[in-house]
């Protein structure tokens, strides 16, 4: 009886400590009430703080600027003050549960914080369009690569101007990842075609001009890429390149329909490559230069007409070449390219073959639209008045004429040039081993006086002309102040007077280049290079102090 007794008041007391358990504790209570108030408000504050964000990052994505692109400049204006409100934030007006709008103070706009002096954040800061005309002025000067490549490596704003196609648009790559003369490894090529692909996909879009310089590998392969992606491609230049084979030129036929330009000058390539590349597709290119190779002859193949819209062709060779005599039958040249403006033929002696009727040259067409012929050399040439007569018997649009070491010419022959408006004649003899065989010359008035109203350069160093005509050419192109149109002179070595020279300077304002240098004739502290028209003022007032060699009258008033 005791045992269930004590068991009764066990169930008794277990029952009300339960129950006691079981009732609801007030401290308790109010405390997880403060929890969860807490929790709330630290949610609602996280929503504002998103918002307000995301307010922000809208308000700061609209620019407060606009920029307007002119002819040589970029204005950049203000738009935080238009009247435009469309690019203005304006904050939202909440409305009361009865329907009536509730006016809400408008945030200030936070003001535009200037940069600090030595706050390197300022090229973050630049308009896009800004750090773009910056990049194209760098780009003008020295070139696409490999500037932008490290500029493109400086922020995301500076990657994202510097990727901006129409600075991709002429680009020249040169020894960028090897030295010169080094030799590639398989790890080295893998890693430069990697690179070039990813130029040519990425960056290329635009590519116009192409020149790729002193490689001597991968050159099939850039080739191939470039006129593969590259669909505006319109000039291609290998200077000093080797191992260009009939490949690439096959690739350049299937692609580059766009090229109008091909420069191979130094570089060393397959011949049937070239040749068969211009059989096929001569007709689109207007302008090729090469380099003069022994037992090619490229010019006698172009005579042939396979470049009937060529418009200018330079032929060129080493100034230490040992074999530099060209093959030129003019007539045949003249019929297959009548477009022809500009004809270069540099350090190479043109040997001209004899046609077979007397008056062959006159059966030509001769060419009617050059306005450039260039036969200077350094060695020798056989070019007579009569071959360059020849040449230029149909040219009445010849602007610049270069006929420096060629001894040859005579005033006389050039005065019977049909050439009425020459702009620009050098005729010097630089080279010593030709300077005890040149014989007397004369007639340097007559050019003068015939092309004195359009000549801007005039080159006759080292000429053996007289004392009395160089003075009368002088007199001469003095007398055509009314034109104003000579730039530069070259008078080195001839046998100019003080007072022919103060005749000149005296009349002509726009002459800022004049070379004096080894005039024997002048006197002591003039004989040099005269570069800006201050330093030409200089001499002229030098000058007029002199009391030597006064020269006031025209020697041909007599």
């Amino acid at each position: 009886m005791m045992a269930s007794a004590e068991g009764a008041v066990e169930d008794v007391v277990a029952s009300l400590s339960t129950q006691e358990n079981q009732e609801p504790n007030p401290t308790n209570a109010s405390q997880k009430r403060n929890t969860t108030k807490l929790k709330k408000e630290k949610v609602k504050k996280k929503r504002t703080n998103v918002k307000k964000k995301r307010t922000n990052v809208k308000r700061m994505e609209q620019p407060r600027y606009t920029v307007h692109e002119g002819e040589d400049m970029l204005l950049v204006i203000s738009s935080t003050t238009s009247p435009d409100r469309s690019t203005t934030w304006v904050p939202k007006i909440k409305r009361k549960k009865g329907g009536e709008k509730k006016n809400v103070e408008k945030e200030e706009t936070p003001p535009v914080i200037a940069a600090k002096p030595h706050d390197r954040r300022w090229g973050q800061n630049l308009p896009e369009e800004v750090l773009v005309n910056i990049f194209k002025m760098v780009v003008n000067e020295d070139g696409a690569v490999p500037f932008l490549c490290r500029v493109g490596r400086v922020c995301r704003l500076w990657n994202i101007a510097a990727a901006t196609p129409i600075l991709w648009r002429k680009v020249s790559v040169g020894h960028c990842w090897i030295a010169p003369g080094e030799h590639q490894n398989p790890e080295r090529r893998r890693r430069i075609k990697n690179t070039f692909d990813w130029l040519t996909r990425s960056r290329f879009s635009q590519l116009r001009d192409f020149s790729l310089h002193h490689w001597t590998e991968n050159v099939d392969y850039a080739v191939d890429v470039v006129s593969q992606f590259c669909s505006h491609l319109s000039s291609l230049t290998l200077s000093y390149c080797t191992g260009l084979t009939e490949a690439a030129f096959q690739s350049l036929g299937l692609h580059g329909h766009s090229l109008r330009s091909l420069n191979l000058q130094y570089t060393k390539f397959q011949e049937a490559g070239l040749l068969t590349y211009l059989n096929d597709h001569g007709a689109q290119i207007q302008q090729i230069r090469f380099t003069h190779r022994p037992k090619c002859d490229r010019l006698s193949f172009i005579s042939r007409g396979c470049c009937p819209n060529l418009e200018m062709l330079e032929v060129n060779t080493k100034l230490d070449s040992q074999d530099n005599e060209v093959t030129v039958c003019i007539q045949a040249l003249q019929r297959a390219c009548p477009k022809l403006k500009t004809f270069r033929m540099l350090n190479v002696c043109p040997v001209f073959k004899n046609t077979n009727s007397s008056n062959g040259a006159e059966s030509s067409p001769g060419f009617p639209l050059l306005e450039e012929l260039c036969i200077a050399t350094a060695s020798y040439t056989y070019i007579n008045d009569k071959q360059l007569r020849d040449v230029l018997f149909g040219s009445p649009r010849l602007r610049v004429l270069d006929l420096r070491g060629c001894s040859r010419i005579t005033s006389a022959g050039l005065e019977a040039l049909p050439c009425l408006e020459l702009e620009c004649l050098f005729w010097a003899q630089y080279f010593s081993s030709h300077m005890g065989t040149l014989s007397l010359n004369t007639g340097l008035h007559a050019l003068t006086q015939k092309w004195s109203h359009t000549l801007r350069q005039l080159d006759v160093a080292n000429q053996p002309f007289s004392q009395e005509d160089v003075e009368a050419a002088m007199f001469h192109l003095a007398q055509a102040n009314h034109t104003d149109t000579l730039r530069s002179l070259n008078l080195s070595g001839t046998k100019i007077t003080a007072g022919a020279l103060r005749l000149l300077i005296g009349q002509t304002s726009a002459l800022d280049y004049l070379n004096l240098s080894s005039c024997r004739d002048l006197p002591r502290g003039v004989k040099r290079i005269y570069r800006g028209q201050a330093e030409i003022r200089q001499l002229l007032e030098k000058l007029e102090c002199s009391q030597t060699s006064v020269f006031d009258h025209n020697p041909f008033e007599k």
